[in-house]
């Protein structure tokens, strides 16, 4: 008899997971993609009231979640975070922030700001994860929410584009250092997703309008539209993939 091949779990039963900027929008969605497949959630954010309203909400779904109050960019508080908890199976950071404008009208706290969240913090959430994970023997994912800037140019975008592109380089490196270990570290790079952090530039009818004449599937994406994605990568399923970013983009970066 054909001895048929089976497709892998993206079941999550028994993972522990820490998922950054969980208390809305983009952040919230990984969060309950992550718990919906079985795993712990350990749900961080800055706003406390927002999070534990995301926490109790997950609860009374039957999920199994937690909060913690984290402000990523002090990296003192995400050392003591790291170290302060069990290793993490999955790690899904989608604490982010952008400042739009004309690139000759930046200030250096407009860039300091910016990158000292969605690169540098990036970078060490990144370090102490895996060292968790190298420290327990764990095969694990480490996810990072970029954006379709990281690989392409924007309007009003020069410090979002330029902390997005390095953060695609930076993970790239990352893979090829710690896939010996079993480590995996991807991105998701979404198109402009209907969220409160989006809705001042959807608001903007020039830019709505430049937004959906690049998107090619006709409209703006939904937080649904990362869940399965992340799953995905936290999961089995994608145990060969590394080192990469998964766009979902709508065709933004087709042409």
């Amino acid at each position: 008899m054909t001895r048929l091949p089976r497709t892998p779990s993206f079941r999550l039963d028994g993972k522990r997971a820490l998922v950054t900027g969980a208390s809305s929008g983009i952040g919230q969605g990984c969060a309950v993609a992550l718990a919906e497949a079985g795993a712990h959630v350990v749900c961080a954010a800055r706003g406390v009231e927002k999070l534990q309203a995301t926490v109790d909400a997950m609860a009374a779904e039957g999920w199994s979640a937690e909060a913690l109050a984290l402000d990523m960019a002090d990296l003192d508080a995400l050392s003591d975070a790291m170290t302060g908890q069990a290793p993490f199976d999955v790690v899904v950071n989608s604490a982010g922030m952008a400042r739009h404008g004309p690139a000759l009208e930046t200030t250096p706290e407009d860039y300091d700001a910016v990158m000292d969240l969605d690169l540098r913090a990036a970078y060490f959430l990144s370090v102490g994860a895996a060292k968790g994970m190298q420290a327990a023997g764990l095969r694990g994912s480490i996810i990072h929410i970029s954006s379709q800037m990281g690989h392409v140019g924007g309007i009003d975008r020069a410090v979002y584009c330029a902390a997005k592109h390095g953060l695609e380089g930076m993970i790239k490196a990352m893979a090829v250092e710690w896939g010996p270990m079993g480590i995996r570290v991807n991105t998701i790079c979404p198109t402009f997703i209907r969220t409160p952090l989006a809705q001042v530039t959807l608001d903007n009818p020039e830019r709505a309008k430049w937004i959906t004449d690049k998107i090619k599937l006709g409209r703006v994406g939904e937080v649904e539209d990362i869940m399965g994605a992340v799953a995905y990568l936290a999961s089995d399923a994608s145990a060969m993939v590394t080192g990469t970013a998964l766009l979902i983009d709508g065709g933004w970066t087709a042409e």
